[in-house]
């Protein structure tokens, strides 16, 4: 019997979709990812990159599909122009949709974890949930695929090129003080890694929420102060949160708004992972060994 190659389309292969397309594809899938230009963007080694709008015909034939693309006013840009090929896919039978921890709201440094309600406190963390619930109903509507749906909540994503290292170095860096304000983090490779132990079970239909973050939550300004240390240069001037408050972005307001802090290690136990990166800290040590391995002084 000729053996069927699980074929992987990632919708969206920006930072992260381009490491977690990668990784799949070292893994043992066939891999096709999609960008609305791809001249724009450099495939990963063994992957295809094709035109968003032209990616009907590969969903169609996926046997699992991610999905990295963030929602616009006007909802999930993956479901808006191709629910049809998703819903009508015969060998679909794992779904994974990436989302944000934003979804969770404020709760006052409280702790939240995958069984915690979401609490969506802006339109942009509603049209989320909207569109988790949506990718969800897949799993209910399919049973005869014994179609999975994994939901991961996502912390804020760093990585090689995209640190607070780089920030530190070019002087974009602001360290705003506000004690006890803590965020969570998850490294790219995180991601990557739990995505594929994910979509490898064998664990029949139905809808988990797993969340991407690592195991210490800490202030924007700690973190900074460590990269810097980690550089060997001086911190940037530490800001009073009132300060700093003054000349934030609606955006960045609403950042600061919002107070959690959210844990993984129900995720860890349902995917049989421990994080590489624990911690900012041996997250920044990794991105600046690799950045002096290739580009020794």
């Amino acid at each position: 019997m000729k053996k069927v190659i699980s074929q992987l389309v990632v919708c969206g292969v920006g930072y992260t979709g381009s490491a977690i397309a990668a990784a799949a594809h070292a893994a043992g899938f066939s891999v096709t990812g999609t960008a609305r230009d791809p001249t724009s963007r450099r495939a990963p080694d063994g992957v295809t990159v094709i035109p968003f709008e032209d990616a009907g015909p590969a969903i169609s034939a996926a046997t699992h599909l991610l999905i990295t693309a963030g929602t616009d006013e006007a909802g999930d840009p993956v479901l808006a122009r191709h629910a049809d090929a998703v819903a009508s896919a015969p060998n679909l039978r794992w779904i994974g949709y990436l989302s944000t921890t934003g979804v969770y709201g404020d709760r006052d440094g409280g702790w939240v974890d995958e069984d915690t309600p979401p609490a969506p406190a802006s339109a942009r963390t509603q049209r989320r949930v909207d569109a988790e619930t949506a990718w969800g109903g897949f799993a209910a509507n399919r049973p005869d695929t014994n179609q999975s749906v994994d939901i991961f909540r996502v912390a804020g994503i760093y990585g090689p090129g995209r640190s607070v290292l780089d920030d530190v170095r070019d002087g974009t860096a602001r360290r705003t003080i506000k004690p006890g304000h803590a965020f969570g983090r998850i490294h790219r490779e995180d991601i990557a890694r739990a995505v594929v132990a994910a979509m490898t079970q064998n664990r029949g239909p139905g809808v988990r929420v797993l969340n991407l973050t690592d195991d210490e939550p800490a202030e924007s300004a700690v973190v900074i102060e460590e990269a810097a240390r980690l550089l060997g240069i001086e911190p940037p001037e530490a800001v009073p949160f009132a300060q700093a408050w003054k000349r934030m972005s609606p955006m960045a307001r609403s950042f600061w708004s919002e107070h959690r802090r959210v844990a993984s290690a129900k995720t860890k136990a349902m995917l049989g992972i421990d994080w590489l990166y624990p911690s900012y800290r041996e997250g920044l040590r990794a991105i600046l060994a690799e950045e002096r391995r290739q580009n020794p002084a």
